[in-house]
């Protein structure tokens, strides 16, 4: 794409006042900067969208395609698919009218205690370049601008917008800063996101390393945005090569604006910093196509995100991800018994139970949420297969109470077919109705205003009906920010001021909000008129975020009665699937986690099952490492993540063997929280105690056995290692690798090659990875690999520069870190 020069550029710039450039260096709102026609420059709008392009709104009835999450793409190593999901990403920005979105994020997994790993790719740097690199790629082709982020350090959640992190300097440079510096450097990455966290002493937004690597070391021509909230100095932030302060408009967030116009005034910010700034916003939306006669970006076919095309690129790409840790045979599935009555039923008899088989979790929670327009879970998806499916939930997983859903929430006021959902009332401050909105599902959350409405909102009324399906006690609540009241049929059963805990930021207020329930008696068939009030201005982050969820819990046994028919129904069953996993309380953006447990007795649930019918197999729904007591006797282990909206038609295809578990960890699965780096500072400050020995690098230099080592993964066939090569190439080094499919289908393996350098003059680790390829073959048949491992791969951070130590290197290459049968050297002089 040929862009304006940058002499056009500043001529452009040249013809706006210092007022103008200072207002585009701000929001014109949470998510869209200022129209500025003199400059040519039209309304450039930004979005959430790791997970799927959410748009302006957070709303149900403008719904997202939900891809699989960061640890998913990231499994499936492999670069040509997450590129096409970058395209896909593109064309739902293009059909939602946003420009440029924000992601990828490419911090590493420093512990599986983060509490937003789910979003991350890996563990390690290479992985994480060459997958966020990909994902770039994929947005950029199609005209939409990435950002790259959180530069850098944003590894955890405690104390996140406050933090400090200390990182020796090699380590930054080697693993923190290696993947922006590949995808910012190598790649191109429109923007970059400065992070909420300082490092080493100062604020990201305010980090000399803005300006010192990003623009001196790396040459980077982008914008750098802040995240939301993150920029608190006019100066300091001005001066270190902050371009936008996100989000605006100024008088409500952030700190230019009238402040940074008066310290150019006052010469204490130079009007030749201004320029600049302006001049990469300009460069920014010349690429997306916002800037006047700049090229169009290309045009693209915008599927819905519900299309059958979108279903099935989906659907391969969450079975790609899908990593198959343990196998004794019983996978793939047959779909029918042998034997059995001519005319009887001969399909497999399938018990599935857990927490996480009914409603499934496809997304993390945080900026990462989106509204998909349709969830398939792991039930659906095997009914749906043909199977003879009974289920059972086997224990209540959810800490707190979950949202009102179908089949006990109803619309009010629809006596023919009223739908899942609720009636929202915005009222005014008079209690005059300023709208109304019929809305799907019982969570609803503003950012900043109510777009929809034009008179200022003082109270909301959700309104809605329950339906009881059994007699019994129900526990009917809200939750949010601020003062709630909650009626049913007229009664009060609830006014209560909820407050976030102490120190919470607007994210873990949101994600996790407070809660108060009330029980409620209701007959079988019984409905009830239910409303929740709420004061808008109650809540202590009103005017950025608005939040109200009605929750439910129907009558239920306990988790002993549950345990006991969900055993009872895997005794009778040919086979089991359990289906367990995280809830949104324990993986999202604003907190980290205190465990690796799963929530509940889930654990319990597992081991009971698996004594019923050992022909069980455990999939785990989770989006980082969880620990898993039980993996051992389990007759199979599905790491399967949080797979976006096609999720269970993925996990029947994968179970049955109409698709190959194509994953590889990403990062390594611990088998207990023994020695892993913590998340939580000591007076303000993180210190990276453990450098450059995260992830693998941790277990080889400690000694110790995961419980699933980086890299690994089986499929259903095998593979063997014949033979590997390092011929001269002048590009670098080049590794040929020849294996060869010994099983009985075709298949796909994921040849890795790490580098080692021993009786090395430094502290190194004991190897890292240095590149990857994969392979695809039919039985019987030999391929041959070439993997380009770059220089950088070999070199350390030496203080001022990358430097190769002279001498040999050891390359091995294998399935995964831990099984490296072949081996070749390589000299440097």
């Amino acid at each position: 794409m040929v862009i304006p020069d940058e002499a056009e550029l500043r001529r452009r710039v040249g013809l706006l006042s210092l007022e103008q450039k200072v207002r585009l260096l701000t929001g014109a709102d949470f998510w869209a900067l200022y129209a500025e026609p003199e400059a040519g420059l039209r309304r450039l709008v930004l979005s959430d969208g790791p997970a799927g392009v959410r748009g302006e709104s957070w709303d149900e009835r403008d719904s997202s395609a939900n891809v699989p999450c960061g640890t998913a793409l990231a499994a499936t190593w492999d670069t040509g698919r997450v590129e096409a999901i970058g395209g896909l990403l593109a064309r739902e920005a293009r059909r939602k009218g946003v420009d440029v979105v924000l992601a990828p994020t490419v911090n590493l997994h420093r512990t599986p205690y983060a509490g937003r790993c789910f979003e991350c790719f890996s563990e390690d740097p290479l992985l994480t370049a060459r997958i966020g690199a990909a994902y770039v790629r994929g947005l950029q082709r199609s005209g939409v601008g990435a950002t790259v982020k959180h530069f850098v350090g944003n590894d955890s959640e405690t104390q996140r917008m406050t933090v400090d992190v200390r990182i020796d300097d090699r380590t930054l440079r080697e693993l923190y800063l290696a993947p922006f510096e590949a995808i910012v450097r190598d790649e191109g990455a429109w923007a970059v996101m400065a992070a909420y966290n300082g490092v080493n002493g100062s604020p990201m937004t305010e980090s000399p390393l803005l300006r010192d690597i990003l623009h001196g070391e790396w040459g980077y021509d982008g914008v750098v945005m802040s995240d939301w909230t993150a920029a608190h100095a006019t100066e300091a932030a001005a001066q270190a090569a902050l371009d936008l302060a996100m989000p605006g408009p100024a008088s409500l967030y952030g700190p230019w604006g009238d402040a940074l116009f008066e310290a150019v005034g006052k010469g204490t910010v130079d009007e030749a910093l201004i320029d600049d700034k302006v001049v990469r916003i300009l460069r920014l939306a010349a690429r997306v196509g916002a800037l006047g006669d700049s090229p169009s970006p290309p045009e693209l076919a915008l599927d819905a995100p519900d299309s059958v095309t979108v279903a099935q690129q989906l659907r391969d790409a969450a079975a790609a991800g899908f990593v198959l840790a343990r196998n004794d045979g019983i996978l793939p599935l047959p779909r029918y018994r042998p034997g059995g009555l001519p005319g009887s039923d001969r399909r497999l008899r399938v018990a599935v139970i857990g927490p996480n088989a009914e409603v499934a979790r496809t997304m993390g929670g945080g900026s990462a949420t989106v509204f998909p327009p349709y969830t398939i879970s792991p039930l659906d998806g095997l009914r749906t297969a043909g199977l003879h499916v009974t289920f059972a939930p086997g224990v209540v997983s959810h800490l707190r109470a979950g949202e009102a859903r179908a089949p006990w929430l109803l619309r009010p006021d629809r006596p023919v077919d009223p739908g899942t959902g609720a009636e929202i009332r915005f009222l005014t401050e008079t209690g005059e109705l300023a709208g109304s909105e019929l809305r799907d599902g019982a969570t609803f959350m503003w950012l900043s205003g109510f777009a929809r409405v034009t008179e200022p909102v003082a109270r909301l009324e959700v309104r809605c009906v329950i339906r009881a399906t059994v007699g019994g006690v129900y526990q009917l609540g809200v939750s949010g920010l601020g003062r709630y009241r909650l009626l049913v049929d007229g009664a009060e059963v609830l006014d209560v001021t909820l407050t976030p805990p102490e120190g919470a930021d607007i994210a873990e207020a949101l994600m996790r909000p407070p809660q108060q329930l009330a029980p409620v008696q209701l007959a079988a068939g019984q409905p009830v008129d239910v409303v929740a009030e709420h004061d808008v201005d109650s809540s202590p982050f009103a005017g950025m975020g608005t939040l109200v969820q009605l929750n439910l819990v129907p009558p239920h046994g306990t988790d002993d009665e549950e345990i006991a028919a969900a055993t009872a129904l895997a005794a009778a069953s040919d086979a089991v699937v359990v289906v367990v996993g995280t809830t949104a309380q324990v993986e999202s953006e604003g907190f980290d986690r205190h465990t690796l447990a799963l929530p509940g007795r889930q654990d319990e649930l597992v081991r009971q099952v698996i004594a019923a019918n050992p022909r069980t197999v455990v999939v785990v729904n989770s989006g980082a490492p969880v620990l898993l007591p039980w993996a051992q006797d389990a007759a199979a282990v599905l790491l399967s993540w949080f797979g976006g909206q096609e999720y269970g038609d993925a996990l029947a295809d994968v179970l049955l063997g109409d698709a190959e578990p194509g994953g590889r960890l990403p990062v390594t699965w611990p088998a207990s929280d023994e020695g892993l780096p913590s998340t939580q500072p000591a007076d303000g400050v993180l210190s990276y105690t453990e450098g450059l020995y995260i992830g693998y690098r941790r277990y080889d230099r400690d000694g110790r056995e995961p419980l699933f080592p980086f890299g690994h993964g089986t499929g259903y066939t095998t593979w063997s290692y014949e033979s590997i090569a390092v011929p001269a190439d002048g590009a670098g080094v080049s590794v040929c690798v020849e294996v060869r499919n010994t099983g009985s289908r075709r298949g796909r393996e994921v040849v890795q090659v790490y580098a080692s350098r021993p009786d090395s003059a430094l502290e190194r680790p004991a190897k890292w990875l240095a590149g990857f390829a994969t392979a695809d073959a039919d039985p019987g048949e030999t391929v041959t690999v070439r993997i380009l491992i770059p220089e950088r791969a070999f070199q350390h951070w030496a203080g001022q520069g990358w430097s190769t130590e002279p001498g040999s290197f050891v390359l091995a290459a294998g399935p995964s870190s831990a099984s490296l049968p072949l081996t070749a050297r390589v000299e440097f002089p």
